[in-house]
């Protein structure tokens, strides 16, 4: 009997690793399909199969699927990058596999088209409107009202995304955007939005069952860059209500509902007003969050769906859980990062992760790229997993020394042959 295999469309940096042992643990072969695997280091580490494809190319991609099913049965195709998951959808719907709706995910995945379908259901959201030049922009500004959010329309991970308080911050985010300096994954539109004002709230949902609403600090603005992640969201049972039946909202008017999507909230004047909808599972921290307060495996559960075995989502305990994300308040080279065993030492901490080592050039871009680490915690209370918390935190430490200082240490020959280096590591 052939081996069954799962096949991944493209790795995850955060989530990958998660993905290859919950195939392990039901007995699938997985096998990851990239354009570049080394980029994703636990392939080597866990010496798993990789195959080189062009992941842009969807008739690369079944030849190489026909190919692999002359060795192995494939159960099932999935990918947890949101750049993807429309071409996994047309793959399994070509391989009569179960899979998300590909027409669905394109439509979610387009912020702007993503508005207007939300819009036409009659789901609360902020004013709009789409730019795609410097005019538009200000244009756009001024009929929704100083201040405003600057997004790329598609992206993610709040790449390009940035509160603009005034006329100047206007005029700079959007020559950021424009002047060649942000890596537009398609051609260049801006969504000018309104900034809704409230406590941030995500909501994980598995079909159209909502599992969980987490609290959201996004930090201080005008960045969006997550700070910490709170299960369960301290909620009345009158707000927990109004999110779920927002969420149910939101799939019917997108096509949603087969597998998992994560709802970004607001909870305004109005009520929760939605900020945006991701047509698929929600990145590190959610899914180990997710299971340390509830006790389930999403990303176990998800590949169930995807192989056509029956998932179960229900919970075994409610606990409270969060998750800070470690970030650095300047630029330059990380000299030192230390305080993880003793951190991970404290009872009730479940997990502590740096992603850098170092001498590693530290450059904040005010997304999800600024984190450098994160701690998780849980117990039965929030008061608790908050204490906990924050011990575990205070036992990490490191040092940054500006480049700024690096600079002024070294001769000027020095300092333009340090320069190049110093960028090209990051970039790497």
């Amino acid at each position: 009997m052939a081996r069954r295999a799962l096949i991944m469309v493209e790795g995850h940096r955060s989530m990958g690793l998660l993905f290859v042992q919950a195939a392990r643990r039901l007995g699938l072969h997985p096998i990851t399909l990239s354009a570049d695997p080394t980029q994703y280091d636990y392939l080597a580490v866990e010496g798993l199969e990789a195959i080189r494809v062009d992941t842009d190319n969807l008739d690369a991609l079944s030849r190489e699927c026909y190919r692999l099913r002359a060795t192995y049965d494939i159960a099932g195709i999935t990918g947890a990058e949101e750049e993807i998951y429309a071409t996994v959808g047309k793959l399994c719907r070509h391989f009569d596999l179960p899979g998300p709706n590909p027409e669905s995910v394109e439509r979610c995945c387009d912020k702007f088209v993503q508005r207007q379908l939300l819009a036409e259901a009659g789901v609360p959201i902020p004013a709009y409107r789409l730019a795609t030049n410097t005019a538009d922009v200000e244009i756009a500004a001024a009929e929704i009202g100083l201040p405003v959010i600057l997004k790329p329309a598609v992206g993610t991970g709040s790449s390009g995304v940035r509160l603009c308080r005034n006329a100047d911050e206007l005029t700079k985010h959007t020559t950021y955007l424009l002047g060649g300096k942000h890596i537009w994954r398609s051609s260049p539109r801006i969504l000018v939005e309104e900034f809704a004002q409230g406590p941030n709230y995500s909501a994980e949902i598995m079909g159209s069952e909502v599992i969980g609403i987490a609290a959201i600090d996004w930090g201080r603005p005008p960045h969006f860059v997550c700070r910490e992640c709170t299960y369960p969201a301290l909620l009345t049972d009158e707000e927990h209500r109004r999110i779920i039946d927002v969420s149910l909202s939101c799939l019917r008017g997108l096509g949603l509902g087969w597998g998992p999507t994560n709802i970004e909230f607001k909870w305004t004047k109005f009520g929760p007003v939605v900020i945006e909808v991701n047509p698929r599972l929600a990145g590190t921290p959610t899914p180990q969050l997710v299971q340390l307060a509830y006790g389930i495996d999403l990303v176990t559960e998800h590949i169930k769906l995807v192989t056509g075995d029956e998932w179960d989502l229900s919970r075994s305990h409610s606990h409270a859980a969060v998750a800070r994300n470690l970030i650095p308040d300047r630029d330059g080279i990380l000299d030192w990062i230390d305080g993880d065993s003793q951190a991970a030492a404290v009872p009730g901490v479940a997990e502590v992760k740096f992603y850098v080592e170092p001498k590693t050039p530290i450059f904040r871009n005010g997304n999800y790229r600024d984190k450098i680490g994160h701690v998780m915690a849980s117990s039965p209370t929030l008061a608790q997993t908050d204490a906990i918390l924050r011990r575990a935190v205070d036992l990490i430490e490191w040092s940054i020394t500006p480049f700024a200082t690096l600079e002024a240490q070294q001769p000027i020959a020095t300092r333009n042959a340090r320069q190049t280096p110093i960028r090209s590591l990051f970039s790497t």
